[in-house]
């Protein structure tokens, strides 16, 4: 915990992946780095999500390219690969033991679906020179996921799953190798701007020269200007007893991740102790859902009946963040403080590629982060009192989508 005053070079609001993959390098490149964590490192989204690193970014790349012209939008896709290698090379240099697997499978659930892939692997190779991806037709598919649900599916071998809260603590001990001091239960009340900035915790202070923000849906109320442009939406996960091996590979041959492509989607892997993993769900409302475990047991054997017999040991929950356009929002609020939030539930390796960006920025070489800072965001209507019921309003939309 943070008590009394400390002076740092940099001080990094937050210890998910960003924040920590931040801290790790900058503090390479030897500035003296401060992280503050309200909680401990991985408690928020980064840890607790469902882990797994996909190429692309949450909003579609035609959107993008509506945003910033195709230029930009290939480079955004360009960089949205390096991410994945970025993970790689973190999993690898500090010998990460995060579980990690290749191999991530796109699911259609409906023939609609299966058009909207076939168009999304043309797209990739022929306007992204992205060959790592291939569609599968329904026989084909049952190499990686044995399930009746599914139509067809897009393969990507770059692509792959992890165990989210090992990683994310893996890379804060990285950061602590090269230097940095990680200051957990040290939640941030508010921070002054200036030449320097001062950052204020309940028992310290933390006086730099440069701040940057990660604290994404777990900021609560440091900076209101992003907090405008981000909504918290509650995400849920289940996890089977361990299964007998066989069983687990008979599901899931390949031991690749799977998400569909509905709009409120699912999404699976098998865990190192032969666990399903199985998320899905959203609560626009911030409220979870009653009868959680059984709701998302359900959904589970609408995928798998043959896990009908199947016990439930752990369900969780938590918050990601989203923007309206579902892009990641990365810039400045002052010449000296970064923020880097919004991924939009697409983050597992963008937050470790964004850390690296907003290091190369405090640095002096801020091309690659602006490209990402000349995307354009907005707030989320209605105001602090009806932004959520309007975007609940909303989501119906989608929802009555999903069932067509």
């Amino acid at each position: 915990m943070l008590q009394g005053d400390y002076r740092a070079d940099i001080a990094v609001v937050g210890g998910g992946i960003a924040g920590c993959s931040a801290a790790l390098h900058l503090a390479k490149r030897g500035f003296k780095v401060a992280l503050l964590e309200a909680r401990f490192v991985g408690y928020g989204a980064s840890g607790r999500s469902g882990g797994q690193t996909i190429f692309g970014l949450a909003a579609s790349q035609r959107a993008l390219s509506a945003q910033v012209g195709r230029e930009d939008a290939r480079r955004l896709f360009d960089l949205s690969i390096e991410a994945l290698d970025c993970t790689q090379a973190l999993i690898s240099t500090y010998r990460i033991d995060c579980d990690y697997r290749p191999n991530h499978v796109h699911v259609a659930t409906k023939p609609r679906h299966v058009r909207e892939l076939a168009e999304w692997v043309d797209e990739l190779h022929g306007e992204y020179d992205y060959q790592s991806a291939s569609l599968l037709n329904r026989d084909e598919l049952q190499a990686h996921v044995r399930s009746e649900r599914y139509l067809a599916g897009l393969l990507d071998s770059r692509s792959g799953h992890l165990h989210p809260l090992k990683y994310t603590q893996g890379v804060a001990r990285a950061a602590e190798l090269q230097g940095a001091k990680i200051f957990q239960n040290t939640r941030v009340l508010r921070y002054e701007s200036g030449r320097e900035v001062t950052v204020h915790s309940a028992h310290g202070t933390v006086r730099c020269k440069h701040l940057i923000l990660c604290g994404n849906a777990y900021l609560n109320g440091v900076s209101p200007l992003l907090a405008r442009r981000i909504l918290a939406v509650g995400t849920y996960i289940i996890a089977t007893e361990p299964l007998d091996p066989a069983r687990a590979q008979a599901l899931l041959p390949s031991d690749a991740a799977v998400a569909d492509i509905n709009w409120i989607l699912d999404y699976l892997r098998l865990t190192a102790d032969h666990r399903l993993l199985f998320g899905g769900r959203v609560s626009y409302s911030a409220m979870q859902p009653a009868n959680l475990a059984e709701s998302m047991r359900k959904r589970m054997v609408r995928v798998f009946p043959q896990l009908a017999d199947v016990k439930v040991d752990y369900t969780w929950g938590g918050y990601l963040d989203i923007t309206m356009s579902r892009a990641p929002d990365f810039g400045r609020l002052a010449p000296n403080v970064f923020y880097l939030q919004g991924f939009s539930g697409h983050g597992m390796s963008l937050t470790g590629l964004g850390g690296k960006l907003v290091a190369e920025a405090v640095s002096g070489t801020a091309e690659r982060f602006d490209v990402f800072a000349r995307l354009p965001h907005r707030d989320f209507p209605g105001g602090a009192l009806l932004r959520r019921p309007s975007l609940i309003l909303a989501m119906l939309y989608y929802r009555l989508r999903d069932l067509l």
